[in-house]
C-alpha cells in the first residue's frame, strides 16, 4: 500500500473513531507506520489530510449507499435499508460529514465546502430516485435526522432508519408523478 493511501486508512478510521481534533497528525504518522516527513511530503497540513479523508470517505460512503440501492431495485426503500444496515456496523458513530463540520466548519472553509459538496451529491442522488426536488429535500432531511438519532442512541438505530422509511414512503405515495 502507497504511503498516501496508508495515510488515508489511518487518519480515516482515527479522525471517525476519535474526532477531528483529538486526532494529532503524530497519531496518524503512528498507526500509518509512515514517517511525519513522508506523511508532510503528501499533506502538507492537517487540514490538507482532513480535506482528502472527506473526500474519500465521500467516493466509498456514496459507492456502498448507490450499490446496494441499485441492488435493491433503485428505491427510495432500499436508501433506508442501507441506513439500517449501517446503522448496526461496528463503530458507528453517525454522519463522518456532519461529525468534521461540527468540529471544524466554522474555522475551515476547505472542510465547509467538502461536506456541502457531499450532502449535495447525497441530495442529487435521492433527486434520481424521486419525481422532484422538494422530495428529494424531505428524503434528505429524514437520512440525516435518522443518521443523527442513531449516533446519540446506538440501541434505536434500526427504529430511526425504519421509522425514516415509513415517513419516506408515505411522502413518496403523497407527491404526484
Amino acid at each position: 500500500m502507497e504511503h498516501a493511501e496508508r495515510l488515508l486508512t489511518a487518519a480515516g478510521e482515527l479522525f471517525y473513531r476519535r474526532g477531528i481534533r483529538a486526532v494529532g497528525m503524530d497519531d496518524v504518522r503512528a498507526a500509518s507506520g509512515v514517517s511525519l516527513k513522508r506523511l508532510y511530503q503528501c499533506y502538507p497540513s492537517k487540514e490538507a489530510l482532513v480535506v482528502a479523508y472527506l473526500e474519500r470517505r465521500d467516493e466509498r460512503w456514496m459507492s456502498s449507499l448507490t450499490s446496494y440501492v441499485a441492488e435493491h431495485g433503485d428505491s427510495v426503500e432500499a436508501v433506508f435499508g442501507w441506513l439500517e444496515r449501517w446503522f448496526a456496523e461496528d463503530g458507528f458513530r453517525g454522519c463522518g460529514f456532519v461529525n468534521a463540520y461540527g468540529e471544524l466548519g466554522a474555522t475551515s472553509e476547505a472542510v465547509a465546502d467538502v461536506v456541502r459538496r457531499h450532502k449535495r451529491r447525497l441530495r442529487d442522488y435521492l433527486r434520481g430516485l424521486v419525481p422532484d426536488d422538494t422530495l428529494a429535500d424531505q428524503l434528505l432531511v429524514l437520512v440525516d435526522g435518522a443518521t443523527v438519532t442513531a449516533m446519540v442512541d446506538p440501541e434505536h438505530g434500526a427504529r430511526a432508519a425504519r421509522a425514516a422509511g415509513e415517513a419516506a414512503r408515505a411522502l413518496t405515495a403523497a407527491c404526484p408523478r
